[in-house]
């Protein structure tokens, strides 16, 4: 096979010797047997085209064999490609589909090596399609065209006989759509409109079949699980023939169909719906829940609202409870409070409970955490047999941290509790009464020792003090201040006296020293001391004196104890008293018998006060003092004596004083204080705004309050109207809900 290169090579004789070439090309690829080409072969029929491309005109023959070049292609789809592929079906001609593509791919590889010098020079000055475009563009007119429809129906048929269980050859798949995006050259769209389009249709109304009978025959639990392996497999079929690209859009089909059109009728189902896991405790289940609802569109939000449902449910039950089993307590005082304690460990282990739901099951979804907080700013903000929640929890606190409480806890149970009831104030709305209940009882436990540990008094300040800002504890902060500084101060008092035996005022005395400012406001009134006492207080003032020139002291009388003697016929009986009572006790050293009016008029106090005191003494438990006449109730006609005939079998007593009702002054006291936080908070908006209307004004100012309490709308009006005859704002005189900043 040679030819003189120095000739001129006529078209029909060059072809003649390309076509040959060919032709073994061919039969190479039918598989029949033929040897190889060798690489003189292969630089035969290269040199056989350069020559008749480099030739002079006229007999430079690139444009005819450019012809040439597909009609050979044509050709041999014509004559063998094509019948091969009409004879088969289904399976049988997928199978032959890739082999011919296979094969075509080869034959277009060697002929674009043939005739390799028109892509170099022809087509690139003409800028025609490429030689390897030109073959594969053959393949996509001839076969692909006829073809496609029967090869994708065969392909989804396939998948859907795999969806029921079936064995399938997913390679042969894989190939199968390989042609889809090869023949694209490039493109997706021969995939994406050829085939995925439909391949989206029919899974759609795959499941759509399914899931219609589903939601009848399965629970919740059981759907969800076909659900969710379904959603599984489909992902499992991308990954092991269908394009990547196929994936998003068929996660969203299946989605659709399973989950979206059946989200009210899956959730709402009746023994294992939503409201029932929740019921039930089914944490895998709700997991599930979440895992598939968060991938659909506002998929969560009905599952949040449930959730929101259901703990609101919960801890209403809870409020019910308490107030049944306090009404059916009302005879015993000491259990209602019991019963409140319980109430609030209660809520806590509720909160617990579903705040483990919100981290695990909903994966910390902000959805939820909303969810809890309102459902429990509903029930929480409810209060419990005329005790609001605010005091509740500073009472449930009183328990925890004084000595002897109705908790024993373990240093870390107590932490942790604590942790957790600052949790539960977020919800609160009155958390200025809490902060004053807590203050008033906080004070108790600090003025009487109460307190069982003050690394836990300042632990608590420190989480109250991140939750509600530093405003909220720093009195509080001050008070358990005052306390340390107050006994470094009576120790120094002690040593005073030593150095200074004169001074000795011949009793014990301890005095603790506070700071006016932090505390709460306690009664002061002007005792008429004994003298014994009055020794005491001069002896304290010098020594006072002798620390600091600046500071005025006030005696708060109402808040001292006493341990006096009482010599009783019998024996001897130490007594525990107010200041006051012992005061009172002390007369009676001097006189046997004083009227009500002469022990008023000696002490120098109010009749409120009087009262209080001559009944812990003569009509309560221990009557140290004989009253005439002897009845329950103390008049201004009484006459008194002292009861020496009185004995009781302890060596020492405590009378307490009757209690006084202080939640009516803590709630005065904290109306009192929102009173001038809203005028405090208008006067701070109206200074910057200058010009505001009566809506964004209320707005505005329940915004800047609302982290300490929720402010009644009727008040904030009254105190508008009262900030107008004061001369802070005025009504614009055309507009009524208009107001103007005075400065």
């Amino acid at each position: 096979m040679t030819m003189n290169q120095r000739n001129t090579i006529d078209l029909d004789q060059g072809w003649d010797f390309m076509q040959r070439g060919i032709t073994k090309l061919k039969a190479i690829l039918e598989g029949q047997p033929e040897p190889q080409f060798s690489s003189e072969d292969y630089m035969m029929l290269y040199t056989t085209i350069y020559n008749m491309c480099t030739q002079k005109p006229p007999h430079d023959y690139s444009q005819q064999l450019y012809d040439k070049y597909r009609e050979a292609f044509e050709e041999y789809i014509t004559s063998t490609v094509l019948p091969s592929l009409r004879e088969k079906h289904d399976e049988f001609m997928l199978r032959e589909l890739v082999k011919r593509w296979l094969n075509h791919k080869i034959m277009v590889r060697w002929l674009s090596r043939f005739f390799y010098y028109l892509d170099r020079y022809f087509i690139a000055r003409r800028s025609l399609p490429a030689l390897k475009e030109v073959g594969l563009t053959c393949f996509r007119d001839l076969v692909y065209q006829e073809l496609n429809v029967k090869v994708r129906d065969a392909v989804i048929s396939l998948i859907d006989q795999e969806r029921e269980g079936e064995h399938i050859d997913r390679a042969l798949l894989k190939n199968i759509l390989d042609i889809f995006v090869e023949i694209g050259m490039g493109q997706m769209d021969c995939y994406d409109k050829d085939f995925e389009e439909a391949m989206l249709n029919d899974t759609a109304a795959y499941y759509s079949r399914k899931a219609s009978n589903w939601i009848l025959e399965d629970s919740c639990p059981d759907y969800m699980l076909k659900a969710e392996e379904c959603l599984r497999r489909e992902k499992d079929r991308v990954a092991h023939y269908l394009h990547s690209s196929s994936e998003i859009k068929l996660l969203e089909k299946v989605q659709h169909e399973l989950l979206t059109v059946y989200v009210t009728q899956l959730l709402e189902k009746e023994h294992s719906g939503c409201h029932a896991l929740l019921r039930d405790d089914k944490v895998e289940d709700l997991s599930r829940m979440y895992r598939l609802f968060s991938k659909i569109p506002r998929g969560l939000e009905p599952v949040a609202n449930i959730f929101k449902q259901h703990v609101t449910t919960e801890g209403t039950a809870l409020v019910k409870q308490a107030e049944d089993a306090a009404s059916t307590k009302k005879a015993e005082k000491r259990d209602a409070g019991i019963q409140e304690q319980v109430f609030v460990r209660n809520v806590i282990e509720l909160h617990d409970k579903f705040m483990a739901y919100v981290n695990e099951c909903f994966l910390n979804h902000t959805l939820f955490h909303k969810a809890l907080k309102e459902a429990f700013e509903i029930f929480c903000n409810k209060g419990v047999a005329g005790s609001s929640s605010a005091e509740l929890l500073a009472t449930f606190c009183d328990n925890i941290l004084k000595k002897g409480g109705s908790e024993r806890l373990s240093d870390e149970a107590i932490e942790e509790t604590l942790e957790k009831v600052v949790k539960l104030l977020a919800y609160i709305s009155d958390k200025d009464l809490f902060a004053e209940f807590y203050r008033k009882k906080l004070a108790r436990r600090l003025l009487f020792d109460k307190s069982a540990n003050d690394e836990h008094e300042r632990s608590i300040l420190t989480k109250l003090k991140q939750q509600c800002g530093a405003q909220f504890t720093s009195k509080k902060e001050g008070m358990v201040t005052d306390l340390t500084l107050a006994r470094e101060n009576q120790a120094s008092f002690e040593e005073y006296l030593g150095n200074n035996p004169n001074a000795n005022p011949g009793i014990d005395l301890t005095v603790t020293v506070l700071t006016t400012g932090f505390w709460p406001s306690y009664k002061t009134f002007d005792l008429n001391l004994p003298s014994e006492m009055v020794k005491c207080v001069e002896v304290f003032r010098e020594f006072y004196q002798t620390k600091t020139k600046h500071r005025k002291l006030t005696f708060i009388y109402s808040l001292g104890t006493c341990h006096i003697n009482g010599k009783f016929d019998a024996k001897t009986i130490e007594l525990i008293v107010t200041t006051s009572q012992a005061a009172a006790l002390m007369l009676f050293n001097a006189s046997d018998r004083l009227s009500y009016q002469e022990i008023v008029t000696q002490l120098n106090l109010s009749n409120d006060d009087v009262v209080r005191m001559l009944h812990s003494l003569s009509c309560a438990k221990y009557k140290i003092l004989n009253k005439e006449p002897n009845t329950k109730t103390i008049s201004p006609t009484d006459v008194f004596e002292f009861n020496s005939k009185f004995t009781d079998k302890m060596r020492r007593i405590k009378i307490p004083l009757p209690p006084v009702d202080e939640k009516k002054k803590v709630i005065e006291d904290v109306d009192k204080d929102r009173r001038y936080a809203i005028d405090a908070s208008i006067v701070r908006i109206m200074k910057s705004r200058k010009v505001l209307g009566y809506q964004q004004l209320v707005a505005e100012c329940v915004e800047q309050l609302i982290r300490m309490f929720k402010p009644d709308v009727k008040v904030i009006k009254k105190r508008i109207e009262d900030l107008i005859t004061r001369d802070y704002l005025e009504r614009d005189k055309d507009n009524p809900n208009l107001f103007k900043y005075l400065a």
